[in-house]
């Protein structure tokens, strides 16, 4: 099979209507989508991805209308938190109709929606008449594709088509929250800030606990990692890091004086978290591709989406 990049809405319609496998961009990072309503094609996005059956995916879809039809329950907090964040990074745990297989929520009870913020993607999903489950467009527990090339690079071969939306503009997943109680609880740290939700929902419950048996998308220990060594560092350990000459290191936006500057790789010289998000995952995929003997992370201010880029560092240093 020959995977092909283009921009051809209808092709991309007309192939997950055969309940084949798309690459489809969102503004968070490239989903692996096929028909959310269908096993089969379900099944597909698993053995691309080589991804295990027990971690559950995110179903996306274009309005909270929409949404209402796959959900028995809608807390008023979840649709409070929609109308002020979707489309966009946000995605709610909701208990599940029958309609939505177990496969999609590996047999759990609740169900993930959201309303992606990419005008491609929104486009297809208003010609559709089925939502899509789309986990990141990678092999599973690898760095999450940013844009069409990755995706490319990644899975050339195993899939039809890549809808190219250009390159992401969030950069990290999407925040996943779940409700309980009246509460509003975040499992995922993501591209919405606890900041901007608090905002709104009042306080939250951060409770992104990594298992090997997760409630919701992305929560297992280890995920979006390079294949080279790779560890985090606080920013007092990094003042005095004894870096090795076939390393790099990736930093906020101060460079290190006890490391060569061509070793390093700032995500936002300006010092913007919302630039370091977008650009973290496409760094982690350059410098995996040099040959390094080892890449070293600075931890990142814990405030807006510096706790997010954090998480996902975590999860790539917890597999080395």
């Amino acid at each position: 099979m020959q995977t092909i990049i283009g921009k051809d809405l209808n092709e991309a319609k007309i192939l997950l209507q055969r309940n084949e496998v798309v690459g489809i961009p969102t503004e968070t990072v490239y989903g692996l989508a096929a028909n959310a309503l269908n096993s089969e094609a379900v099944l597909k996005i698993f053995t691309v991805k080589e991804r295990p059956h027990f971690d559950p995916l995110i179903v996306h879809t274009h309005a909270i209308g929409e949404i209402e039809k796959y959900v028995s329950e809608f807390p008023a907090k979840a649709r409070m938190l929609l109308e002020a964040f979707s489309p966009g990074p946000l995605t709610v745990l909701l208990r599940k109709k029958a309609v939505i297989p177990d496969l999609v929520t590996s047999g759990l009870d609740t169900v993930a929606m959201r309303i992606p913020k990419q005008e491609l993607s929104l486009q297809l999903l208003r010609q559709l008449d089925f939502p899509l489950a789309a986990p990141s467009a990678n092999p599973f527990g690898y760095i999450s594709p940013t844009s069409a090339a990755h995706v490319y690079h990644q899975l050339n071969g195993k899939i039809p088509y890549i809808l190219d939306g250009g390159s992401c503009q969030v950069g990290v997943e999407s925040t996943i929250v779940g409700f309980e109680n009246n509460q509003v609880i975040v499992y995922r740290l993501g591209g919405l800030s606890l900041e901007d939700l608090e905002r709104v929902a009042g306080t939250v419950i951060v409770n992104s606990i990594s298992s090997s048996n997760p409630v919701s998308p992305g929560l297992l220990k280890s995920h979006y990692a390079p294949r080279t060594p790779f560890r985090l560092v606080t920013a007092s350990e990094a003042a005095s890091l004894n870096l090795q000459k076939n390393s790099a290191v990736i930093g906020f936006n101060e460079w290190l004086p006890v490391v060569p500057k061509d070793q390093q790789f700032l995500l936002s010289e300006k010092g913007n978290l919302n630039e370091a998000a977008k650009n973290l995952f496409a760094v982690m995929r350059q410098l995996d591709q040099m040959q390094l003997d080892e890449i070293v992370a600075v931890e990142f201010p814990e405030i807006g989406l510096g706790k997010a880029i954090n998480d996902r560092l975590q999860r790539a240093a917890a597999k080395h």
